[in-house]
């Protein structure tokens, strides 16, 4: 009896610190937020307004702007941070929310799309549009992970993977047509401002529908937590319960992104900081995770405006990652259970090296290579023939031909496939440092750090020496794995747990890069341009620091290459055949970040080729590091010489940044690979 009584006592206390908890610091916080802004306003005059209001300057701005503001973010936070808190349930994942399974970058592509596309369709049906991308973008990553056989890894990597596909094309329309979407970028960051009541008045009875339908089913999602079988057989229909669950979740982002756009990680701070409370019940986790998803972004918000005399408007969405990239990173270093080799035997493709000679396939590549090249000098928006370019290689062609090719189409095009072969390299060697497929450079985190890196002395400096960037991409690339790596340390640098590290740091990166770009006052075409990557106006600049960095650092990873095959076997075999292992897992990825760094401060924040070139290689060659390297380099020159090529050509005189074009040639090819795996699993 007095066990049971002491068991009350806990759970109401659990719960009084939840609810109770919850409340005042929603409170105190709603005041904070609406007294902040460019005029300060008191707490006197807010309740004021509130109570009796008045036709005075700072009524109708606490009732018309600031009011309208604080209660969006209230209801798009208790929405997300309940759709997480279901897709956890449904798919059994700690890691799934809105932003990690995709359906925030679905969303808002949709939007985008018809925005281009079908402005009036944009207006007066936003919220099916957001609905419809964001259901393909979830069912997407879902399936293509394995769906609920799937690892937390693999869907966290496949969610991942959908966003930067759907990112890459986003952002290709966003340059395309930026007359069309103009407000837009600020909006993709995550915006709470509101100008009326409008947004809160169409969003609030969608997203009472989905917390009432997610409320309504919390004993079942109960059932369902604990396992099927035990749903099964207690006679619950298990499939319905999950299409309703998913759909009420799919329901809540899709209509936080119709009104404020895409922001992450409240879907995974507040389910869990409930749960870690000790309420796990979904009568109790439903709605106190919508009142903490409420606290998490009023909080995030009452933070951007603090700061916003000296920083300027942040977007909420840049805040909840700086807050949501150490809460995951906790996560995975909280993951006990992970282990090494079965989980990088859970992410393999599933191919088999096809027996090809090795020579020949260094001789055909290289005569491609060759080939692009050339043809990349005839191209662009004076066709030049073969026969001048030829003349001027060898010394003699006209000056006019002379001029256009030795100052503007040599150093681009090498430039293209310089870095092209040094993301490759840097993508190869991240795989085999944590023994993953799907790791490359934009992954682990190394990419957002190194265009961080770059940003932040474009920003602070602009007037430096255009030197100084590349040294700011190596710092902020070496900061940034090296944050990775010391947090993954005390995991034994456990692959599972590096990528996931890798992740949040990743999206750590990538808030900062879009605060800067805000801060900088970049149009969001040259800005999403450079975040694209791009090889437009690259010179010979960029192409001496591409090639000592090719001349030192690629042999030195052809030279590793043995040890590097040694890791494929795992950790234990690994140790047994006399490998230092986390030595050598160090020195490999160190490597891949000095090479992926020098790439993305001379190119931008090109992603895919780290990820395409090694494994297309594997399909001829199997599992050889010292010959996928080269052959890899070969093939990352001729993805990015090629895109090159077709993002100058296909639409003249505009240009679609190379990194678009390589995202376009290489996501049906990603996710071809990830959905052979989950089939032969």
């Amino acid at each position: 009896m007095k066990s049971k009584t002491n068991l009350f006592v806990l759970i109401e206390w659990k719960t009084l610190l939840v609810f109770g908890g919850g409340l005042i610091a929603l409170c105190l916080l709603l005041f904070a937020n609406i007294t902040q802004g460019e005029a300060s306003i008191s707490v006197h005059t807010v309740i004021q307004a509130l109570l009796s209001p008045q036709d005075t300057p700072d009524h109708l701005m606490v009732r018309g702007l600031r009011m309208p503001r604080a209660v969006m973010g209230m209801l798009a936070g208790a929405a997300l941070a309940v759709a997480g808190a279901l897709l956890q349930t449904v798919t059994r994942n700690p890691l799934a929310s809105a932003s990690t399974l995709g359906l925030n970058a679905g969303a808002y592509f949709v939007i985008v799309l018809a925005a281009v596309y079908f402005p009036s369709l944009k207006s007066d049906h936003a919220l099916l549009l957001a609905l419809v991308g964001a259901c393909g973008a979830a069912l997407m990553a879902y399936f293509m992970s394995g769906g609920r056989k799937s690892s937390p890894l693999r869907m966290a990597l496949a969610g991942m993977i959908v966003t930067l596909v759907l990112s890459a094309f986003t952002s290709g329309l966003q340059i395309m047509f930026e007359n069309e979407t103009n407000g837009l970028f600020m909006w993709g960051s995550g915006a709470l401002g509101q100008n009326d009541w409008h947004g809160v008045q169409y969003a609030l009875p969608w997203i009472c529908i989905g917390l009432v339908l997610a409320y309504l089913f919390s004993q079942k999602l109960d059932m369902l937590a604990l396992s099927e079988e035990t749903a099964v057989s207690l006679g619950e229909n298990v499939n319905l319960v999950r299409l309703i669950a998913l759909a009420a979740a799919i329901l809540l982002a899709g209509v936080t992104v119709s009104v404020v756009g895409p922001i992450g990680f409240i879907g995974l701070i507040a389910p869990h900081l409930v749960r870690l409370i000790g309420l796990q019940r979904h009568r109790w986790l439903i709605p106190g995770s919508a009142l903490w998803g409420a606290v998490v972004l009023l909080g995030a918000d009452t933070i951007a405006k603090m700061f916003r005399s000296t920083l300027g408007e942040l977007p909420a969405g840049s805040v909840t990652a700086l807050l949501g990239a150490p809460w995951l990173i906790w996560l995975a270093l909280r993951g006990s259970r992970m282990k090494s080799s079965g989980e990088s035997s859970s992410m393999s493709v599933g191919y088999v090296g096809t027996k090809l000679p090795y020579v020949l396939l260094i001789i055909f590549s290289s005569l491609a290579l060759v080939f692009l090249l050339l043809f990349g000098l005839t191209s662009g928006a004076m066709r030049i023939p073969l026969s001048e370019v030829i003349a001027v290689l060898t010394g003699h062609g006209e000056e006019m031909f002379r001029h256009v090719i030795l100052n503007l189409r040599l150093p681009r095009i090498l430039v293209a496939a310089l870095a092209g072969a040094s993301l490759a390299v840097a993508g190869s060697m991240m795989q085999g440092a944590v023994r993953n497929p799907l790791a490359d450079p934009s992954v682990v985190g190394v990419t957002s750090g190194a265009g961080m890196g770059a940003l932040l002395v474009l920003t602070i400096w602009p007037t430096s020496s255009g030197t100084w960037v590349p040294v700011g991409a190596i710092i902020g690339a070496l900061l940034s794995a090296g944050s990775v790596y010391a947090l993954a340390w005390k995991k034994g640098l456990n692959p599972v747990v590096l990528i996931l590290v890798g992740i949040a740091i990743s999206a750590l990166g990538s808030a900062v890069i879009q605060f800067l770009i805000i801060q900088s006052k970049l149009g969001a075409a040259p800005a999403l341009t450079w975040l694209a990557g791009s090889t437009y106006a690259r010179g010979w600049k960029e192409c001496v620091q591409l090639l000592i960095t090719t001349v030192i650092l690629i042999p030195s990873a052809w030279f590793l290459g043995r040890r590097v095959d040694l890791l494929a076997f795992g950790d234990h075999v690994s140790l047994g055949l006399g490998l230092k292992l986390q030595k050598t897992r160090l020195l490999t990825a160190t490597i891949g970040v000095l090479v992926a760094a020098i790439a993305v401060a001379s190119v931008g924040t090109i992603s895919f080729i780290g990820l395409l070139a090694p494994h297309a290689v594997r399909l001829f060659l199997g599992q050889h590091h010292q010959k996928s390297v080269v052959l890899s380099a070969i093939l990352g020159a001729i993805l990015l010489t090629g895109a090159d090529i077709i993002g100058k050509t296909i639409l003249l005189p505009k240009e679609i940044p190379s990194g678009i074009i390589v995202a376009m040639i290489g996501a049906p090819y990603l996710l071809f690979l990830m959905y052979r795996s989950t089939v032969r699993k």
